[in-house]
């Protein structure tokens, strides 16, 4: 079992580096962008080859259904290139470069080595540790709390697949000449995804990704018996992620769009409110 985290965190420091140091050499700040959805994938098959169980080779299933799904996305949207260090880079980088704390290659170089590469990669590993409980505590039977985890998690799969593809139609559609008529009208009038999905919280695709590892935590929970356990940790702190991640996206919109504060204030961020009238 030590060799297997041994194995994990050098495989998270080897990225930490080519991450940070690719990133400093191009000015492409999106390096540890193109790992996201990569990283548990390598995590999980570490972990599977290390203690093959059938709890195992379920989590390890499940998560190549997110890294695969959320690659293709990452990859439709320019993100990966032919090139490895090229590709579109995450437009809020390029406003966190001309913010007054950290503008200046300096700081935002310690920005970078501290927060972009360090502390992403450190929370994908945390959020895939549930991995790490299930190659400890090996158990012939598969339980209750792991059907749940693995029909909630391929629920929301589904659900962040919907939003990246309503997403994605809208951001086409947005920068053609020439709009359909009805597709997302109100939308593209505004300037802003405002209906699909979106007519029921601000965030559908965030907070699915929440909703995935929180999903994925109850793995763990049944490989231990323990409802609390440390890997509690990674959702706990990807939520505090796109908490922070939607705010500053939201403050873009809200300067950009006119119609965005109302939408703001009427509609929820990540949890729908079923109770509202639409």
């Amino acid at each position: 079992m030590e060799h297997l985290v041994s194995t994990w965190i050098i495989t998270m420091l080897i990225a930490i580096f080519v991450c940070f140091l690719v990133s400093e050499i191009t000015g492409n700040y999106s390096q540890v962008d193109k790992l996201w959805s990569l990283m548990p994938l390598v995590y999980s098959f570490i972990a599977l080859m290390a203690f093959p169980s059938p709890r195992l080779w379920i989590m390890s299933l499940l998560v190549s259904i997110w890294g695969v799904r959320l690659s293709f996305n990452f990859y439709r949207k320019g993100g990966y290139n032919i090139i490895p260090w090229k590709g579109e880079e995450d437009y809020r980088w390029k406003v966190l470069r001309q913010h007054p704390a950290l503008k200046g290659r300096l700081r935002f170089g310690l920005f970078n080595l501290f927060f972009i590469s360090f502390y992403q990669h450190f929370l994908i590993l945390l959020f895939s540790s549930p991995l790490l409980l299930a190659a400890k505590n090996q158990t012939g039977n598969l339980t209750f709390p792991d059907i749940i985890a693995a029909f909630l998690m391929l629920v929301f799969i589904v659900i962040e697949t919907i939003a990246d593809n309503q997403l994605f139609t809208f951001q086409k559609l947005k920068h053609q000449q020439q709009k359909p008529e009805g597709l997302y009208g109100k939308s593209l009038e505004k300037g802003f995804m405002s209906e699909g999905l979106w007519r029921f919280v601000r965030h559908p695709n965030y907070a699915s990704e929440q909703a995935i590892w929180i999903s994925f935590y109850f793995f763990g929970v049944a490989a231990t018996g323990n409802l609390i356990n440390w890997t509690l940790a990674g959702p706990l702190l990807l939520i505090l992620l796109f908490s922070g991640s939607s705010q500053m996206t939201e403050s873009i919109s809200s300067a950009k769009y006119p119609d965005y504060a109302a939408y703001r204030k009427d509609v929820p961020k990540f949890l729908p409110d079923i109770f509202r009238k639409r």
